[in-house]
């Protein structure tokens, strides 16, 4: 036999030679045997696609809340911690890829479930619920914050409808979420693939940059008129209620970069999954450059009048040229995003509940009936929340400080202490064992 001929292989997994996981299976399987059923012939996720589809779901309705951190926090501590939270996030979806790899799961709930069984998934899958249902809720907040306007401290922000065509029925609150849930929320909702949507979130991000740019140019231009006063750098701690309020902006931060329920359906559907790792930093470091931006040049903007939501601060006379167009500019096209958002995190959210109901059932593919029941009783869900909750911060301070932090930080860091201490025991065991075998032998020379 030669071996002239014969061309060493590259350690690449390709999508061709990999099936990809089926719609139930992403989040929800609940033993390897299952994590192999199911799967279709695709051709496979490009890298850009999949950062994008990565990077929607990161910059959602939390970065319209981060120049309130910064009025909290003060530029430089808020600043540092956005970037610091970016870098915990970056190490603990490491770790859930790495032991996911090594136990063969191809997906968070699967993890959870190898690592703590049944209990330690179905509780993966009620925080997912959680925390997406209240971003969700969120996001449908800022739309009628920013469609049909808001009241604050007394105060009326007008919505950009409301300011074009005046107050009307259909221009309502109610009235523009329902429209918006049955135009835009429920025709996206309804695909099954999480790369159907990566024209929708590459859209939705250029949306974020649009929304980003034009902060910064009218924040530069006020800058360069001396109308732009000095921000605080720092926090304004002067008695114990002000030192807590330091730490509601945790929530905040936290639910900003939570992303970890979609990095192995993403991951399960890219053409090569060694560049996962590349996927997210490359995510983490465009949504962080993003968040940064905005954080600084929207308090900039508005210093300690900036609102929980700050697309409801466009709704003033910037006093530079052309300000009422760049205001609806700005709050239109961040609010286009959310809507284009609002499915890349409803995925994640009917499938965690698909499993947690119906653990045994057939693929959701499969079942269009239970697809449409699951879609249309969390779409009402989400819609009666937003038309019921009155402030994104109070949703943020809920799921962030709950579900979040659970799913970005408490679980991968479980899943490690676990595993390890499995793997380490192991070892003992076997350093014990060839202790006694050895003990023996020389006994029995003896």
């Amino acid at each position: 036999m030669t071996t002239g001929n014969i061309k060493p292989t590259k350690e690449k997994k390709s999508r061709k030679s990999k099936p990809v996981v089926n719609e139930k299976s992403p989040l929800l399987p609940t033993k390897h045997e299952e994590d192999a059923a199911g799967f279709d012939e695709f051709n496979g996720a490009s890298f850009s696609g999949a950062v994008f589809n990565l990077s929607t779901t990161i910059v959602g309705a939390g970065i319209m809340a981060l120049p309130a951190t910064m009025k909290v926090l003060g530029l430089i501590p808020g600043i540092a911690l956005i970037i610091f939270t970016a870098f915990l996030t970056d190490a603990s979806i490491e770790l859930l890829l790495r032991f996911s790899r090594s136990s063969k799961s191809v997906s968070y709930g699967g993890l959870m479930g190898d690592t703590f069984g049944k209990y330690g998934r179905m509780l993966l899958q009620i925080c997912v619920l959680v925390n997406n249902v209240g971003v969700l809720i969120v996001y449908m907040i800022i739309i009628g914050d920013v469609l049909s306007g808001t009241t604050s401290s007394g105060i009326h922000h007008p919505g950009v409808l409301e300011g074009w065509f005046g107050v009307h029925w259909w221009n309502g609150r109610t009235s523009i979420l329902l429209i918006t849930t049955l135009a835009v929320f429920a025709p996206l909702a309804s695909l099954k693939r999480i790369d159907s949507l990566k024209f929708t979130s590459a859209l939705s991000v250029a949306l974020a940059v649009v929304f980003l740019v034009i902060t910064v140019g009218i924040t530069v231009f006020k800058l360069f008129s001396g109308t732009v006063l000095m921000p605080r750098l720092f926090p304004d701690v002067h008695d114990l209620a002000s030192f807590f309020k330091l730490f509601t902006v945790v929530p905040v931060l936290v639910t900003a970069y939570i992303c970890h329920y979609n990095v192995h359906s993403i991951d399960n559907e890219l053409e090569d999954n060694t560049q996962i790792k590349a996927v997210v930093r490359t995510s983490l470091t465009l949504c962080s450059s993003v968040y940064v931006m905005t954080s600084l040049f929207g308090f900039l903007l508005f210093g300690d009048g900036t609102l929980d939501d700050v697309l409801s601060n466009f709704d003033s006379n910037l006093g530079i040229p052309f300000g009422s167009m760049l205001n609806d500019a700005v709050r239109i096209s961040y609010a286009a995003h959310l809507m284009l958002v609002f499915p890349i995190v409803f995925y994640p959210l009917r499938l965690n509940l698909d499993g947690l109901l119906f653990p045994s059932a057939r693929p959701l593919t499969s079942d269009n009936a239970r697809f449409a029941l699951l879609s249309t009783s969390l779409i009402g869900l989400i819609f009666l929340g937003a038309n019921f909750i009155p402030s994104i911060w109070d949703a943020f301070q809920f799921t962030g400080a709950t579900a979040a932090v659970c799913i970005g930080f408490i679980f991968p860091a479980a899943v490690t202490l676990r595993l390890v201490n499995l793997i380490s025991n192991l070892i003992c065991h076997q350093l014990s064992f060839c202790h006694l075998k050895e003990s023996r032998f020389q006994f029995s020379l003896k």
